[in-house]
């Protein structure tokens, strides 16, 4: 599809990097993806083999999307956040093969974070690390132009590759399935710890295809702003695979998320589509240079990660000129759309619902006994069709508990539908809190605070929280004797996990609610943190 769409229009740009002044047309990604695509291969790498992205938003991200799909190399999205023990579980579990790094982000040295974790790169050649901890880790890429012991430079690998190897690639093309495995994104379950769903290139070409009919880009010229994270499906799918779905300029403005650069970018590089969760399109509407700004080349747009409140959609599509936003809800294991709004349909509509399921997806509401409930009546909301996974990558179990024998995918999402289709989320099964429209899972902090010599006890919940939707709050139940403050938690969360799980609140307590037979009543934990921390007036979601 790259190639089709570079055919018809080579010149226009694909990508425009706009904080970092980097563009690339669409025949320049195609020739940089192919040159990546050749230079992996020319290391050894099959088809099949796992290729970790370990990057905020940036072109090597881009060009290493396209060149591992056209190499038949499986894409493994690493969140930016990541700590050590979380980056360790995530390469193991899919056996990455190798890893495209940028040196650091925000206050995290990613070398450094790698070299404890292999100091076999100290003495080790590019291309043979010999890992005891990552045993299947044998090459390291590292962006930038600064050298890094034991591992290559991005742009030599770029270089790796003879002309002939490169054209070799086209070629390739016909050899590579549409239902291969194409793209591994880590996602969380009751477990707590992080699964890999298993997208092909049919999972996620058609539904950024479809996802993009929703918001007309079939019949127009299409420039999105996408200051989403490219390791999330949102960013990646929704945003990215505009690019060969339909012939869209994907602009990233920042390397992470900043609300007057994602103006300015709509501005300058005169964007029709903006993405965002909630927290972000109230950060831009907040942002003091709104009104100084032109963004009516904006018409449409997708919100989507969690619930909008009614004034933020008001105000969306006023300030912004994005009559035509609609919502979108689904998950990763689907691809990650199963529900879109229209972008004529009205605005309680928009706000209330997630819209109807999208095309050629089937959608039901069960019991606890998994038969249909009537309509108007709460249950657990299933989806069935091209979206579903291939499955969590080595765990036939937890694939087995999401993914009937007919194929349906059960979200753990609490819905109602109307008789019209409207699909309402009232609540979750599993027990996932999401902030500003990242999924966080408590059994994943608790893990980490229960390593703490203080610690007796944890249990993590979310409540509401005006700008994020929600957030984290740790009940804490010390050792005796002991005594222990937020800051000296929170410290010790930062050093062991990503920012965004960190919890905001912390309650020092005696015991948990519990049932008689002793089962932690979380809801109560909530009623009495809203107390607590004053914030009955903020609307949960």
């Amino acid at each position: 599809m790259l190639q089709d769409q570079t055919e018809k229009r080579p010149d226009q740009n694909a990508a425009v990097f706009y904080q970092d002044g980097e563009r690339l047309t669409f025949a320049q990604l195609l020739h940089e993806a192919d040159r990546l695509a050749a230079g992996l291969l020319s290391l050894g790498l099959k088809k099949g083999d796992r290729v970790g992205m370990w990057a905020p938003n940036c072109r090597e991200w881009v060009v290493t999307q396209y060149g591992t799909a056209r190499a038949g190399l499986i894409l493994v999205n690493v969140n930016p956040m990541y700590r050590k023990k979380e980056l360790e579980y995530a390469l193991k579990k899919v056996d990455c093969k190798a890893l495209v790094a940028t040196p650091g982000f925000k206050d995290i040295d990613y070398y450094e974070m790698l070299f404890e974790l292999m100091p076999e790169l100290a003495t080790c050649a590019a291309g043979a690390i010999d890992s005891h901890i990552l045993p299947d880790l044998d090459i390291l890429i590292m962006t930038g132009k600064e050298k890094y012991r034991g591992a290559f430079n991005f742009d030599d690998i770029l270089d790796a590759a003879s002309i002939q190897d490169v054209a070799a690639i086209t070629d390739l093309q016909d050899t590579l399935q549409f239902d291969d495995p194409i793209n591994i994104q880590f996602t969380s379950g009751t477990t707590g710890f992080p699964k890999g769903a298993t997208l092909t290139h049919h999972n996620i070409i058609n539904n950024s295809y479809s996802v993009g009919r929703g918001l007309d880009y079939h019949n127009r010229e299409t420039v999105v702003c996408n200051p989403v994270p490219l390791y999330h499906c949102f960013g990646m799918v929704l945003g990215c695979l505009q690019i060969p779905c339909h012939g869209a300029t994907m602009v990233f403005p920042s390397r992470s998320f900043d609300a007057g650069i994602a103006l300015k970018a709509v501005q300058d590089e005169r964007c029709t589509s903006l993405y965002g969760v909630p927290t972000m399109f109230i950060d831009m509407l907040n942002h003091p240079d709104l009104p100084k700004l032109d963004l009516s080349t904006l018409y449409t747009g997708i919100m989507a990660g969690s619930p909008s409140p009614i004034d933020v959609m008001r105000k969306v599509m006023d300030k912004m000129h994005m009559t035509e936003v609609t919502v979108c809800y689904g998950s990763t294991e689907t691809s990650p759309v199963t529900f879109q709004s229209t972008r004529d349909c009205t605005i309680e509509k928009r706000v209330s619902t997630v819209g109807q399921a999208v095309a050629h997806v089937e959608a039901k509401v069960v019991d606890e006994n998994r038969a249909i409930v009537p309509v108007g009546m709460v249950g657990e909301l299933c989806t069935r069709g091209y979206t579903t996974m291939l499955g969590y990558w080595g765990d036939p179990d937890k694939t087995n508990e999401a993914i009937s024998s007919e194929r349906w995918f059960y979200t753990g999402d609490q819905a109602v539908m109307d008789a019209d289709g409207y699909c309402q989320i009232v609540g979750r099964l599993k027990d996932m809190v999401i902030r500003g429209g990242e999924n966080v899972y408590p059994t994943e902090i608790e893990q980490v605070l229960y390593e703490h010599p203080k610690v007796k006890d944890v249990q993590v919940i979310g409540v509401p929280d005006k700008r994020l939707g929600e957030e984290i709050c740790a009940w804490v139940q010390l050792k005796s004797g002991e005594a222990a403050t937020d800051s000296e938690l929170k410290e010790f969360c930062k050093e062991r996990m990503a920012r965004f799980k960190v919890p905001r609140y912390f309650m020092f307590v005696e015991d948990f609610p519990m049932t008689v037979t002793g089962k932690i009543q979380k809801f109560k934990m909530r009623e009495e943190s809203v107390k607590i921390l004053g914030l009955e007036h903020i609307h949960p979601h």
